[in-house]
């Protein structure tokens, strides 16, 4: 389903005119703003009329019980979902005391803005109550990079003709009633009223509430003040209860007169702080921003995302709604990552409560390779929360007869939480993408004392897992029988190559960064036999091929199953998940999302390009994309193999995802894990981007109807930034030493300041474009992106 929000064309935002009550849902996740602390819905400022008016801390989250109909052992025995803390967005107008309401009196003008040079949501409106007075609104609002507590809004009214009191009511507040967007009535049950009020306060016109949630005994703090100009003295008063705190601030105004209302809000959250500590860390955070202004956080804010940009922008000439996709789509990368200081980003971020507020395995595959060469700091406290979650992940992994350690494929405090195994548990790759992410994060950024501290323990306790796991057979053939790949429609299944390599290549880091860090692995217990032990195993990996086919099996016996009847399946029956049983898909050749081909893209160095363009064209057949995590990963490869003008179209697919709704879902947050995929299509795919030991290589070729591409990585702190072109690209080292890039194959030195143009090659004979199941054939680019801006 496409959504109806017509969104305006603009490089550096995205704004929308008028207001559709019926897409509330869907503008408040798009016009979401986030710290990786802090999340607040892009909710109109008045609360009502509203969709889901989500305000979410990382980290604080309810429990509730999981019963099953026929339990089994390793099952997990309680569920975890994110909670709407205490919403301090909200504030709600009166003019001679009737309620400003878009859907009541005459709205002339209504226009909301995005922007991703600024870090705010700004908005304009004019309004006509129904008795005949006109106002002008302008609210700004921003959750601070720098302040990372602090959520603030710029709220200004103004008479138009005539005069008037108005009244701002400025509230935080708790236990707000939610629609149903967790379709589930455990989880429904456990969070209609989630929050147990501990204590309330107002000390001069600071308010403050605290709130336990009541299974997983989180406290959480939100306290607000307030800013006021006004051109006479304005009556502020301060009340305050358990669920609502408020403050009024009323004023008389003459036309073109301003009020003018800097709400500050503060949000912690401890599970053993006292409720006094953490309600003076709240109140401090407030008594800072205060300090500190609306001038200083509107600069820090601007100066953080200045920083960002300088590396993470990608320019792109020759389409304008996907350069404003692409930076949309970064901007999201990195508000979810900005100030997490050892969180987690959930699949959705802080943008709603899609999935329940998990992080899974697609944060370590797709989001942190990402911010490892663009933000690289953030990348590092995703990885440092994981490298604190090891324990818990040990002793998953020992109740469950392992050694080492198993990560969840779904969750919030590190524990696993998900009720379906043959999809979860048995999803074993999840611990060697998080390992593959800590490596590269170590090699592209060379801190070393992060691999040391961090890197080196995850890739200890993930490569005795694969040891402990997989099995020699009398051939000395290393196999993994029984786990689950990236494909959801394909479970339980033996030596699936995507897991394979990643474990192969976990065993290798583990053994590379045990040698250069002897002391640090000998206080895990690491010998030279282990190492040895490691290595021995990762080289008899097995790899299964179908020699028939001339292609690799995404599992052993793959090829060899019935192939699922796409011609006999409706277009409406589309997510197959929700209208064939998974006993029916898991014996069938139908493939969920990129699993081989995903393959190709991480461990690239294992294949031939011959055995790429084969694979790749087999299982395009088979691939139905009903995961919104495939596409990018298509794009790549197809890029890669000669056929850039199915790459353009799955980049197309991935750009409007959520913009356009494609999946019916935007409303429960935006897709964190598809958004790092735009990157990754433009950098890994049109820039042939790939990392190997020896450094980066680089394989630059446009499309239509991009005629210019402009991106950074920053290496060992340093931005490399690459000018593609149709026939060159331009390669340009900002700062520090020399380094040694390839360019289809050819060695390339780039030394600091200096601009090094490399010629284009003849493009590849791809020959026939590969074809796709019925109905899963991805729009043509033009009409993606034309129907994303209509």
């Amino acid at each position: 389903m496409s959504s109806s929000l017509s969104f305006d064309l603009d490089p550096w935002s995205i704004g929308l005119s008028g207001v559709d009550v019926d897409e509330l849902e869907r503008r408040e996740s798009v016009f979401a703003l986030s710290n990786g602390h802090l999340g607040w819905r892009g909710i109109l400022d008045e609360g009502d009329p509203c969709g889901i008016p989500g305000s979410y801390l990382n980290g604080v989250f309810e429990r509730f019980p999981m019963p099953y109909a026929e339990e089994g052992y390793g099952y997990p025995e309680t569920g975890e979902s994110v909670v709407n803390v205490p919403d301090g967005k909200v504030i709600r107008l009166l003019v001679d005391d009737e309620p400003f309401d878009v859907r009541r009196g005459e709205l002339h003008r209504h226009e909301q803005r995005l922007d991703f040079r600024a870090g705010t949501l700004h908005r304009e409106v004019e309004w006509t109550s129904p008795a005949g007075r006109r106002v002008r609104i302008e609210s700004t609002r921003l959750v601070s990079f720098e302040h990372r507590s602090i959520g603030a809004v710029r709220y200004v009214v103004e008479p138009i003709d005539s005069a008037a009191t108005v009244a701002v009511q400025s509230e935080v507040v708790a236990n707000i009633d939610l629609l149903d967007v967790h379709h589930d009535p455990r989880v429904k049950a456990v969070l209609e009223d989630p929050l147990e009020p501990i204590a309330h306060d107002a000390i001069g016109t600071r308010a403050t509430l605290v709130h336990r949630t009541r299974r997983s005994e989180l406290a959480i703090a939100v306290s607000m003040d307030h800013l006021v100009d006004a051109p006479t003295e304005a009556d502020v008063r301060v009340e305050v209860a358990e669920d609502l705190a408020r403050t009024t601030i009323t004023s008389r105004l003459d036309p073109g007169e301003r009020l003018d209302v800097l709400k500050l809000v503060g949000h912690e959250w401890s599970a053993s702080l006292s409720t006094s500590a953490l309600r003076d860390r709240a109140d401090a955070a407030v008594a800072d921003a205060v300090h500190a202004g609306w001038e200083d956080l509107v600069a820090g804010q601007r100066a953080r995302l200045d920083d960002y940009w300088s590396c993470a922008d990608v320019v792109i000439e020759g389409d304008l709604r996907l350069q404003q996709a692409v930076r949309f789509a970064l901007f999201h990368v990195f508000q979810a990552a900005a100030r997490l200081e050892v969180r987690s980003i959930p699949g959705k971020g802080l943008t709603g409560a899609g999935y329940q507020g998990h992080a899974f395995w697609d944060s370590e595959a797709f989001v942190l390779p990402v911010l490892t060469y663009t933000a690289p700091d953030a990348a590092r406290q995703a990885l440092l929360w994981r490298r604190a979650t090891l324990d818990v992940a040990r002793e998953r992994a020992e109740h469950l007869g392992l050694e080492g350690a198993a990560f969840p494929w779904r969750t919030i405090d590190g524990r696993e939480c998900s009720g379906y195994w043959p999809a979860s548990t048995a999803a074993f790759h999840v611990s060697a993408d998080i390992a593959a992410a800590a490596a590269l994060h170590a090699r592209v950024t060379g801190d070393e004392r992060f691999e040391r501290e961090c890197g080196l323990p995850i890739l200890v306790q993930t490569a005795r897992l694969w040891m402990s796991l997989g099995h020699h057979d009398d051939r000395g053939v290393f196999h993994l029988d029984g786990v689950t790949g990236p494909d959801e429609y394909s479970a339980v299944v033996d030596d699936n190559v995507y897991t394979n390599l990643m474990a192969q290549r976990n065993l290798r880091a583990a053994a590379e960064a045990a040698r250069r860090h002897p002391a640090a692995a000998r206080a895990e217990h690491v010998d030279d036999s282990e190492i040895g032990r490691w290595t021995a195993t990762a080289d008899a990996v097995a790899v299964p091929f179908d020699e028939r086919l001339g292609v690799h099996e995404q599992s052993a016996g793959f090829t060899r199953r019935e192939r699922w009847d796409f011609e006999g399946t409706a277009r409406e029956q589309y997510p197959l998940q929700d209208h064939f049983p998974y006993f029916d898909l898991y014996r069938k050749q139908v493939v969920k999302q990129a699993d081989l081909v995903l393959a190709l893209l991480v461990a690239h160095d294992a294949f031939t390009p011959d055995e790429k363009a084969r694979a790749f064209a087999y299982y395009e057949e088979l691939t139905v994309r009903d995961s919104s995590l495939s596409a990018a990963v298509q794009a790549v490869i197809a890029a890669e193999v000669g056929h850039l003008d199915l790459a353009v179209d799955y980049l197309a697919e991935v750009a409007t995802l959520d913009l356009d709704d494609l999946r019916d879902d935007t409303a429960e947050g935006l897709h964190l894990a598809s958004l790092a995929g735009i990157w990754i299509a433009l950098a890994a795919g049109f820039g042939g981007m790939r990392d190997a030991a020896d450094g980066l290589s680089f394989a630059p070729r446009l499309a239509p109807p991009m005629t210019r591409m402009v991106f950074g990585v920053k290496v060992a702190g340093h931005t490399l930034r690459l000018d593609v072109r149709p026939e060159a690209t331009t390669y340009r080292l900002a700062s520090g030493p020399a380094i040694r890039v390839r360019h289809f194959g050819e060695v390339v030195v780039l030394v600091p300041g200096e601009a090094t143009t490399m010629a284009t090659p003849p493009p590849i004979d791809a020959g026939r474009r590969p074809v796709q199941p019925r109905w899963r054939r991805p729009r043509p680019a033009r009409t993606a992106l034309e129907s994303a801006s209509d």
